[in-house]
Formats: C-alpha cells, sequence, structure tokens
C-alpha cells in the first residue's frame, strides 16, 4: 500500500460559485451552505428514516428557523406536519404546506396502508411528483436510497446519455472539501459508469464548490498504475484519455486515506458499495474523534446527480441536524441552479468528445 503522501500539488484554486475563474480564490462554504439568494420550496419526505417523522419534523424547524426565504412541502401525514406549524410564530405557518401521502394532487403510486406498498415509498414517490408537476423546487428524503434514486428516475427523467445516477457528498478534509462519488445510487458500476460519474464529480466540484481545473482521482487499492480489479484497471485507462469538464484533470489512482487529507486530489469516484462502506466508515471516524471540526459539515446528505431534478438524500439515521443539512444543501443546490448546469456541462462534454471522435484518424 502506498503511504499516503503529504507532498502532493498545491491545492486547486476556488472561486466563488458562479463567479469568473479569474476572480480571487476563496476556501467554499461547507457542504450544505446556502449558495444564493431566494425563496426555494423544499419538499421534505416526513416518513423516511429511522427516527421518522419527529427528527423530521426537528429538521424542518431548524431549517426554517435559519432560512427565512425557505418554504416547506411537508410529505406524509398531517398531523406530523400541523408539528411543525404549530411550533412557527403565526405569521410564518403560511410558510409550510402538506401533500398527505396518497392524497389527491399527489401522483404516489400507494399510500401508507396500501397492502405490500411501504409508507416510506409512498411519501417518496408523492414528493418526488411535487418536483416533476412544479410545486417543490427540490426533494429530500431520509428513506431507503435505492427506492429515492428509482422514484428520481422513473418520476423525472433521467439526463440524455445517462443510466446509472450517482450520489455526490462532500466530505470535509485536512486540505478542504473532497467531492467523493458514488456513495450508493449504483452499487455495482462498470468502467463506462465510472468514467461518466468522474464527468459529473468535475462539473459539480466546478459549480457547487467553485474548483478550477479540478483534479480527479479513481479510488483503488494503491495508487500505482495497474492497481485493483478488472473494472478498476479498465476504467482508469478510459479516464487517462478522456476530456473532463471545467478544465478537470485526471490524477490516476488514489487510496482510502487521500478522500480524508485531500492533498492532490478534488474530487474521488469509485461504485457505490465501496463508496457507501468507506463514507459510513468516515462518520464512525468522526464520531471517534469527536466529531469534524468546527464549521465543517459531516457527511450525511448528498446530492443526486443524473436526474431531470434536484434530490438530496440524508442518511438513514439522520438527526434533526443532519435533515436540517439536507433541507439547506437541497436550497442551496436549487437556487445555484447546480443541477441543471452540471447537467448542461455534462451535455457539452459529450459533443465535444462525440467532435474530436470525428475528426480522429
Amino acid at each position: 500500500m502506498t503511504p499516503p503522501v503529504s507532498d502532493r500539488a498545491a491545492r486547486t484554486s476556488r472561486r466563488t460559485p458562479g463567479a469568473s475563474s479569474q476572480e480571487p480564490a476563496g476556501r467554499s462554504a461547507p457542504a450544505g451552505a446556502d449558495s444564493g439568494t431566494g425563496t426555494s420550496r423544499i419538499a421534505v419526505d416526513l416518513l423516511g428514516g429511522d427516527g421518522a417523522p419527529a427528527v423530521v419534523v426537528d429538521g424542518a424547524l431548524r431549517a426554517c428557523r435559519a432560512d427565512p426565504d425557505l418554504q416547506l412541502l411537508l410529505v406524509g401525514p398531517p398531523d406530523a406536519a400541523d408539528d411543525v406549524r404549530a411550533a412557527l410564530p403565526d405569521e410564518q405557518r403560511s410558510r409550510i404546506t402538506v401533500r398527505p401521502t396518497g392524497a389527491p394532487g399527489g401522483t404516489a403510486a400507494g399510500t401508507a396502508t396500501e397492502p405490500g406498498t411501504g409508507r416510506a415509498d409512498g411519501s417518496i414517490r408523492a414528493g418526488m411528483a411535487a418536483v416533476a408537476d412544479g410545486a417543490a423546487d427540490a426533494f429530500i428524503s431520509a428513506g431507503s436510497s435505492g427506492a429515492i434514486v428509482t422514484a428520481a428516475a422513473l418520476g423525472l427523467g433521467r439526463w440524455p446519455t445517462v443510466r446509472r445516477p450517482a450520489l455526490v457528498a462532500t466530505l470535509p478534509a485536512v486540505a478542504g472539501p473532497v467531492v467523493l462519488l458514488d456513495v450508493g445510487a449504483t452499487v455495482e458500476a462498470r468502467p463506462a459508469t465510472l468514467t461518466q460519474h468522474a464527468l459529473f464529480g468535475a462539473a459539480y466540484g466546478a459549480v457547487r464548490l467553485g474548483l478550477d481545473r479540478p483534479r480527479v482521482g479513481l479510488l483503488s487499492i494503491g495508487a500505482e498504475p495497474g492497481k485493483g480489479d478488472r473494472v478498476r484497471r479498465t476504467a482508469d485507462t478510459l479516464l487517462r484519455s478522456l476530456t473532463l469538464p471545467a478544465d478537470g484533470r485526471y490524477v490516476g489512482l488514489v487510496e482510502g486515506h487521500d478522500v480524508t487529507l485531500g492533498d492532490g486530489i478534488d474530487v474521488v469516484v469509485t461504485d457505490g458499495f465501496t463508496g457507501n462502506v468507506l463514507l459510513k466508515g468516515i462518520e464512525g471516524a468522526y464520531a471517534m474523534a469527536g466529531g469534524p471540526e468546527p464549521g465543517r459539515v459531516a457527511p450525511r446528505a448528498a446530492a443526486l446527480l443524473g436526474v431531470a431534478g434536484t434530490v438530496v438524500v440524508c442518511h438513514g439515521a439522520a438527526t434533526g441536524a443532519d435533515i436540517a443539512t439536507g433541507i439547506t444543501l437541497a436550497a442551496g443546490l436549487h437556487r445555484g441552479r447546480v443541477t441543471s448546469t452540471v447537467a448542461r456541462m455534462l451535455d457539452d462534454i459529450t459533443r465535444l468528445i462525440a467532435e474530436q471522435d470525428e475528426v480522429s484518424p
């Protein structure tokens, strides 16, 4: 195993998301921090997560109190939504609306009481429908990742050329935030999926974190060429000749410690199985160390890329603070037009690659 390297190239410069790359670089806000202003309407799954609905109610209240421009569409049982309303001052209760699972106006295929239909699945579909019909700008849930990804793909549709969406988490590292994907959407990834997710990661790092020329690495069991299984070795070869968005640079194979150190790397790509295991291992390490440093956010919320809408997935064991972070992340993604911008960048780079292939001898 290659030992951690501390003298890699200097950290990629950062700029304010949306600003010109010629502006002075500055450390970006942590994942979950708001980017931009304006009203955001976030659909929240009241039934997702181990502690639902109480934990979700707590998180919704935290998010509302922190962001006066936030409006929430609570999806699930009306009595739980009433708890949120009751805790807000009278003049702010209009910020909360309700879409009962399976009620008229929602397009959920099932309800909490229908045989064979999980209650969280019904609220997931209803929440996704709220985004699809324009009643909400984004959707957040701490329910089953598989159910959320499937509902998003079916209810919102995938981006052109995308078959496998990816969940993208931003982790606090020693040298600065590191984007990790996939953390659970596509458990078994082929080389072509990993290369496409590298495009996702480079574009997301540029748009969300303001990275100039993001450095992208592929997670493996060693940094030396040829390390890893067949999928990793094949993907490594493909990535070395791939054009990345935002003038991104592929730096080769990286190891687990690179995710937490962040030296010489901005984006780490892996399959959803490995990424999820790594993410939860890092969460456990944070807990052992007493939590991440002040001002940094533990990776308890991830953005879903590859579908035609803004969707955020929280950890099933999320706390109220984690739900609030996820809601804030969803609002920031909407206000910064992150999902649509990443999709456009992917479309542009795909077209560029096709043009290069046409002129190649």
